[in-house]
């Protein structure tokens, strides 16, 4: 991944059978009558050009995937609708020849690629897409025809991810979004970055951009061990989500906890969400002022910090890196004296996310070799231990009131109405992801819906 592809890529053509599905342009055209749009396009005819053409999707880098076995494969959309493999620069013809292509090589045996229900667009699988296009533009058409042979690849693809293979009839049900759900598509300024592996970095170079994604490596592919234990409270994470899920822009907090040296734990106990816009340097200094005050009173170190990559990866940037860097060297003070500081990036509205769960990403920043004092700092993924509350605390309740207080007029205020998916709307996708770090008093949920009513009232 991340390859500079060759000059003149090869074109592949490769899908067996399954090639059948994509026609050449005069074959798409030709299965229109005069009446156009009005008329019955077969399956067939439904091909990227056709969901190009009609803006269910966009050309991209890097926003077509597949996942299969363990592995995972990009792609970039072209604007003719061919596929380039990011990792090769090949080209191909359809998802189904690519899939085929990229599923071989990991398995030599597999016959079929299962295209259009392997290859996801910004998270959504394709034949979803096809879908809508049938229902805006033929909404009377035959499904049982349309969707000829789709089910069988949706029934191999759900054995190919270890899971339960779904009654046709509820199959069917399921890929039948409705027509809000062209709107998720997202806009040509929610691109997805593609991360890079920290090997192919090299030195700094001031050419490269801030913003590029780096993978994060294990502390035992750099031959170390993590040399500190972290124990992080599910209110921490609770408040941490509800925070990064109100906003389409990036936010930031800090983390407050304690350090022992004795047993070299770091422990976070609090989360302490800035209420300010970032770049807003006037108030920040304030904000920060008021978090060292509380974490005093609360006889709380400052431990770390998190920010939120509302659309992206939770993987950290060139920027991060040096952000979490320069964070490490402060807390560990004029006295030498070790004292970790956790980086947490929360993802909340990734189409690559699994199910409504944000991905929360805990890391730290190694040091550059000593003989490559140039080269960026490595950052490593940091094992935690996520420690069950006994029940949701009231400084937490107030600090998600005066959150969403600041954020009811901001023009970036999540609209929670809206959908995330076909069947599920922001507010259902916050809901979920906060389940996951619930208290063990089951008395939360009838709270946070106290909260849960502020946001829809927002609008």
């Amino acid at each position: 991944m991340g390859s500079e592809p060759p000059s003149s890529p090869q074109l592949v053509e490769e899908g067996g059978e399954e090639e059948e599905e994509e026609l050449s342009g005069g074959e798409e055209s030709d299965l229109r009558t005069p009446s156009g749009r009005g008329s019955l396009l077969t399956r067939r005819g439904i091909t990227l050009r056709v969901l190009l053409k009609d803006g269910l999707v966009e050309p991209g880098d890097g926003v077509l995937t597949i996942h299969y076995l363990g592995k995972k494969f990009v792609g970039d959309l072209l604007n003719d609708g061919k596929i380039r493999w990011v990792e090769t620069g090949q080209t191909f013809n359809s998802p189904s020849a690519w899939a085929t292509h990229c599923k071989r090589l990991v398995n030599p045996a597999k016959k079929s690629g299962c295209g259009w229900a392997s290859v996801r667009y910004r998270g959504q699988k394709l034949v979803q897409y096809k879908t809508s296009w049938l229902h805006k533009y033929q909404p009377s058409a035959d499904m049982s025809l349309v969707s000829e042979g789709e089910d069988d690849e949706l029934g191999e693809e759900e054995e190919e991810e270890g899971k339960t293979a779904v009654p046709t009839d509820d199959k069917n049900k399921k890929n039948k979004p409705e027509l809000h759900d062209i709107s998720i598509v997202p806009r040509r300024g929610d691109r997805e970055r593609i991360p890079v592996r920290y090997c192919s970095l090299g030195p700094r170079d001031v050419a490269r951009d801030p913003h590029t994604l780096v993978e994060l490596s294990a502390f035992s592919a750099i031959n170390r061990f993590q040399p500190f234990n972290v124990a992080v409270s599910s209110n921490v994470l609770l408040l941490m989500d509800f925070h990064c899920h109100l906003t389409t822009s990036e936010v930031v907090g800090y983390l407050g906890g304690r350090w022992d040296t004795n047993t070299q734990l770091l422990t976070v106990l609090r989360a302490f969400p800035c209420r300010t816009r970032l770049g807003d340097r006037d108030s920040a200094s304030a904000v920060e002022e008021e978090i060292c005050q509380n974490l005093f009173m609360r006889g709380l170190s400052l431990v770390g910090w998190y920010h939120s990559h509302p659309r992206g990866p939770a993987l950290p940037s060139l920027q991060d890196i040096d952000s979490q860097m320069d964070h490490q060297l402060r807390l560990q003070g004029s006295s030498n004296g070790f004292q970790p500081c956790l980086g947490i990036i929360c993802g909340p509205y990734y189409h690559g996310n699994q199910g409504v769960a944000s991905t929360i990403t805990p890391f730290w920043v190694v040091p550059p070799p000593e003989q490559r004092p140039n080269d960026y700092g490595i950052p490593v993924a940091v094992e935690v231990t996520y420690v069950q509350d006994n029940f949701l605390t009231s400084d937490v309740l107030n600090e998600m009131m005066l959150l969403v207080d600041f954020y009811r007029v901001a023009p970036d205020l999540v609209q929670f109405q809206q959908f995330w998916c076909p069947d599920t709307t922001m507010m259902d996708k916050i809901k979920g992801s906060l389940s996951g770090h619930a208290p063990k008093d089951q008395a939360y949920s009838q709270i946070l819906e106290h909260v849960y009513n502020q946001l829809i009232n927002t609008h």
